[in-house]
């Protein structure tokens, strides 16, 4: 998209109205209007609360589908931008939904708490660590809510199974191993070409390097593509951290180390197809672990998070819910199921509610951005020290004595979008 036809904020954009009272709907937009995107607005419009009056998506066939799929649960009648600032400036949201791939986090939260929305923006938040310091700081100048859509938390056995590792019914934990593992092979390399028909790709890629258009990219591919996300460890990664915070009264490693390599994959994709990382806290250590092959069949779980403590093991996972394997002889294991909404097995509903009680009673939502960043710098310091092939001491906010390591907290952004501070 030529940078005249780019929509950009004027410096007197005034912030959206409150809604002060729960009868009063709440004007919702839709900033990505892929598939996670529209599992979140249908969450918001069955909320009975919120009405959408926006999308926001360079894609004209995502939003093409996700009006379709709109049309099924609801009679709202969103308006189209192609660019969410315009979207922004022009209809006022009350609310803004940032589902967008990882490396379009950042710009529209900050933009969008501006204009005075509050803003549920998916997780990770950000696809370098000072994007999600300047998210952190935008939303608190601004005083909007910002919920980070890391739903297990809200899921009903994480709940129970973080109350039974509290209880101190596990013993001592000394070791936490996070993992997400899957089958896989080799791939196929998927070749350039054009844009589809109504795909602005220079606009999708935004801040991010150019490149050519490869359909292994977009739609839904964007993980395993550096440029855009941060591999596994940047989509599953940050889940699993998260719950580890929620544990632990440590809010971050003091050290991390990334041992990570493309031994498998043969296809387009440039992340690890393999990677292990290890986190140092004060009072135990953690492990990442990660592969896309050999997936199925030898372990009995291939996603979660192993606490081991001197009582048993418990392991916290998704769709298998949590179990207890105690060292005691004898001894059965406890396991709770999971309660998951359809589809794709999530609780998207239950942070919905609690993020719109958050906008209603001026209290930080339970995912707040804070903590969001929180769980994110943790894992993207894992590829900091991919890059570096080396440790990265933390502070919690840089890395100390070592301008490598800071250096690699932010990327260049592409002109003309402007690096957020």
């Amino acid at each position: 998209m030529n940078t005249n036809r780019r929509v950009f904020f004027h410096t007197a954009l005034s912030a959206a109205p409150l809604l002060a009272q729960r009868g009063k709907k709440y004007r919702t937009a839709l900033i990505g209007s892929g598939w996670w995107g529209m599992n979140i607005l249908r969450e918001a419009c069955a909320s009975g609360e919120c009405t959408a009056v926006a999308f926001a998506d360079p894609d004209q066939s995502q939003m093409d589908k996700a009006a379709q799929q709109l049309a099924t649960f609801s009679a709202d009648q969103p308006k189209r931008y192609n660019h969410y600032r315009e979207m922004l400036q022009k209809e006022r949201p009350d609310i803004a939904i940032v589902a967008t791939p990882d490396h379009w986090h950042a710009l529209p939260t900050i933009d969008a708490v501006k204009a005075g929305a509050h803003v549920y923006v998916e997780k990770p938040i950000s696809h370098t660590i000072d994007e999600g310091k300047a998210m952190v700081k935008a939303a608190r100048e601004a005083d909007r809510m910002v919920q980070v859509g890391l739903h297990r938390r809200v899921s009903p056995h994480p709940i129970t199974g973080m109350e039974f590792l509290k209880s101190g019914k596990v013993g001592k934990i000394g070791m936490v191993r996070l993992f997400a593992n899957a089958s896989g092979g080799p791939g196929q390399k998927s070749p350039d070409s054009e844009p589809p028909p109504g795909l602005d790709w220079d606009l999708w890629l935004g801040p991010a390097p150019k490149r050519a258009y490869n359909k292994a990219i977009h739609p839904r591919g964007f993980r395993h593509f550096l440029d855009y996300a941060n591999g596994t460890l940047g989509d599953w990664g940050v889940h699993w951290m998260d719950q580890l915070l929620w544990w632990t009264e440590e809010t971050h490693p003091k050290s991390v180390h990334s041992t990570a390599g493309r031994f498998v994959r043969q296809d387009s994709t440039d992340a690890p197809d393999t990677q292990i990382v290890t986190f140092e806290f004060e009072s135990f250590r953690a492990t990442w672990e990660q592969r896309h092959y050999a997936g199925e069949g030898a372990e009995k779980h291939l996603i979660g998070a192993y606490f081991y403590g001197t009582e048993g093991v418990f392991h916290m996972g998704w769709r298998d819910g949590w179990t207890f394997y105690p060292v005691k002889k004898g001894a059965q294991p406890i396991h709770v199921p999971p309660k998951l909404n359809d589809p794709d097995g999530q609780n998207i509903k239950e942070l919905w509610a609690d993020f719109l009680e958050s906008i209603r009673t001026k209290r930080k939502p339970v995912r707040d951005i804070e903590i969001g960043h929180r769980a994110t710098a943790a894992i993207l310091l894992g590829m900091v020290s991919h890059r570096l092939g080396r440790s990265v001491a933390w502070d919690g906010a840089q890395c100390p004595n070592d301008a490598a390591a800071n250096k690699l907290l932010r990327r260049p952004y592409r002109a003309p979008w402007k690096y957020p501070v």
